[in-house]
Order: C-alpha cells, then sequence, then structure tokens
C-alpha cells in the first residue's frame, strides 16, 4: 500500500494512492483550488508535482482542458515519423505524455467514495462499480481515504454510464453492458462475422470455447446459436461482467464463464479467440484489450489449438489487419505461425471498418484505418 502525505491549513493528512494505471504517487503535493492559475498548474504538473484540487469540480474540470490545450501548444515531442510504425510509435507517446501530465490533478475520495468539492457530482455509485464497495474496493472498511488523478475519476463516471446505457448489439437484439476496465464491444464488424459463419458441420449443439471473452458478447451470440459454451478470461472484473450480461441474455444455462489464463479444461468442437489486435506493450492492465505484447495471446492460442480441438472441430481466429497495415507484423508472419502450429486456413470472412475513426481524415492514420479490414480465419488442423 502507498500513501500520499501533503499539508493543508497548517495541518498534516495523508491519503491511500490508487491508480488504475499504476502511475506512482507523486512525491510533492501542492494543494490548489480556484484562485489557482493554469499556467502556475502547468508549471507545477511539468516540475512533477501533484496537484491536490479544493476547489469547485466543473472548475477542476476546466482546468484539465486548459493544461491539454497548453500541452498541444507545447508537445514534449512531435507526432511525427518517416513510416506507419514509427508513426503509431510517436502518437502512443505522446498519448503517454499527455495522460502523464493531466494524471498530475489529483482529488480525494474521502471514506465511502465521498467527493467533497463544490458543485461535485455523486461518485459513490460509479466508484463502487469500478473500485469495489467501500468495504471491499481501495478504501478498505470505509475509514481510508483514497487519492486518485481527476482524469481517472472521469473515466470511471464516464464508464459508468457506458455500463448503465450498454452498447447495442444488433446481432444479439440486445444491449451488452460493459464493466469497467473491461473492453467494451463496440466495432460491431466483428461480431456480426460471427453471427453469419457456419459452425463446424455435424456437431449438433457444438460444444464453443471462448478465449478471452471480455463482456461475453461472443459467447452470448453463440449461445444464441445454439452452441454451448465455456467462456475464459483472465480479468476477474471480465468474468463478472460476462457472467452478467450472459445472465441478463438469458442464456446463462447455456454459457458459463471461468476464470482462466486463455484454456478451460476438455476439448471444443469449435473455439474462437479475439485477441488484441496489436502487438505492442501494453503500459497499464486498462490497455491490455488493446494491445498484446509480442502477439503473446494469438501464437498461444494457434499452439494450443489443436490440442482443444475434437475431430472436426475448428477453430475461428477474429483478427484485423491494421497491424500489417502499420508495418507491426506481415501477413506472412501470420500465415507462418498458422503453419507453425499445425494448423492450415480453411476458410476466411473479410469485413471492412464500421467505427468512427475509419472516416477521421485528421488521424495521421487515417489511411491505414480506412483500408482495414477484419477477418474470421477458419483453422482446422493440417
Amino acid at each position: 500500500m502507498t500513501t500520499i502525505d501533503w499539508t493543508e491549513n497548517e495541518s498534516a493528512f495523508s491519503a491511500r494512492w490508487h491508480s488504475e494505471n499504476a502511475s506512482p504517487a507523486p512525491a510533492r503535493i501542492v494543494v490548489i483550488d480556484d484562485r489557482t492559475t493554469a499556467n502556475a498548474a502547468h508549471r507545477l504538473a511539468k516540475a512533477e508535482t501533484g496537484l491536490l484540487w479544493r476547489g469547485d469540480f466543473h472548475n477542476a474540470r476546466q482546468l484539465i482542458r486548459a493544461l491539454e490545450r497548453r500541452r498541444q501548444r507545447n508537445p514534449r515531442a512531435a507526432v511525427t515519423g518517416s513510416d506507419l510504425a514509427s508513426l503509431f510509435e510517436s502518437q502512443r507517446a505522446e498519448r503517454s505524455a499527455r495522460a502523464e501530465l493531466l494524471g498530475r490533478v489529483l482529488v480525494v475520495l474521502e471514506p465511502g467514495y465521498e467527493l467533497r468539492l463544490r458543485r461535485a457530482p455523486e461518485v459513490r455509485p460509479a466508484c463502487e462499480h469500478a473500485y469495489g464497495t467501500a468495504s471491499d474496493g481501495p478504501a478498505a472498511g470505509g475509514t481510508e481515504r483514497v487519492c486518485v488523478s481527476l482524469p481517472e475519476l472521469l473515466g470511471v463516471l464516464s464508464a459508468h454510464q457506458w455500463h448503465l446505457r450498454g452498447v447495442e448489439i444488433p446481432a444479439l437484439g440486445a444491449r451488452i453492458h460493459p464493466d469497467y476496465g473491461v473492453f467494451s464491444p463496440v466495432r460491431g464488424e466483428y461480431i456480426d462475422l460471427v453471427a453469419r459463419a457456419p459452425l463446424p458441420a455435424g456437431a449438433g449443439q457444438p460444444r464453443v470455447f471462448d478465449l478471452g471473452t471480455g463482456t461475453g458478447v461472443l459467447a452470448a451470440v453463440l449461445a444464441q446459436r445454439g452452441s454451448r459454451v465455456v467462456a475464459t478470461d483472465i480479468n476477474p472484473r471480465a468474468v463478472r461482467c460476462a457472467r452478467a450480461n450472459l445472465h441478463r441474455l438469458g442464456v446463462a444455462d447455456r454459457a458459463r464463464v471461468v476464470e482462466a489464463d486463455l484454456w478451460p479444461d476438455g476439448r471444443a468442437d469449435l473455439v474462437i479467440c479475439n485477441p488484441p489486435w496489436l502487438p505492442a506493450r501494453p503500459t497499464s492492465a486498462l490497455e491490455l484489450g488493446i494491445y498484446d505484447h509480442n502477439s503473446d495471446m494469438l501464437r498461444r492460442f494457434l499452439r494450443g489449438l489443436p490440442d482443444h480441438l475434437t475431430p472436426g472441430g475448428e477453430g475461428w481466429l477474429i483478427l484485423s489487419d491494421l497491424a500489417e497495415r502499420l508495418g507491426l507484423r506481415t501477413r506472412d508472419e501470420l500465415r507462418t505461425q498458422i503453419a507453425e502450429a499445425g494448423l492450415r486456413v480453411a476458410d476466411r470472412y473479410d469485413t471492412s471498418p464500421q467505427h468512427p475513426r475509419a472516416t477521421d481524415a485528421a488521424d495521421p492514420l487515417h489511411e491505414a484505418r480506412r483500408q482495414e479490414i477484419t477477418s474470421l480465419w477458419r483453422l482446422v488442423p493440417d
């Protein structure tokens, strides 16, 4: 447990430090409020000082925007690159530096997740959704203060709204409700591929493994198609989220979720895996749904697939070619990995992106995103 200390009104205070992206606790804390100018806050933040906000909540959000404008005028490193891979890495570095600067604006959650700022919203439901109840979350026992960055708290509030509202999934005719820290299924095109692809012939009600289930959306689609599904995830948040979604959708009798590092016990007629599409190192647990360092999950799925299939079974790999278009992986490398695992491609179904970033011409990676293809690879033992 890490604790931060500060002085306020000539009194000493302390709080438990909590960061979902594993940012270290600031060594120095300065209390600021509505009288603090954006320029002064920017100078302090650049000096790696934690800025503990004690003013109006809405003014704190204004300060975040002001700091972001100053960073855009004076970026630590320009987003440049002679090739798309370099440009991608430059963008990641710039986003990381931005998050580091803005993350130095801090707030204190009193016991029970109370935010004692003027015009502050009620944050307790969102914090309990993200962190657990006051008795089992970061404020264990409900007796401790917790210090978090303001951007993290805003993310917690936003995620709670996504959870309450849900994401409409046309293939299900229903909504999926993502939990905080669980990748939201906003890319509907890959879900449609799974909903339309023919199931293995002769399997009747096929037994399916859904590896890295996340919200459980693909498990739900396959359960609705008559399959019996065992879904896995290594993230306890995802396991809880998927179980709740499957129960809400009325398919919990045909799909169960277990916490596991990829593989459950036994064999299946169909194994489906939608690994993170970009082979880059995640900088926090929140990025595990986006980045697969050294294609680790992809490689383990391919290597383990032959030993987890029933005779006549097949694997479905859901993968975007964005990594190939960015120069992070080649198509030949992917095909070599498939062949080295003792697999061959029986078929492949492709779809084009439908998400807003594919049409954002201001994005330096726009052309790669516009041309991106997402595929369902049907793999069988060679």
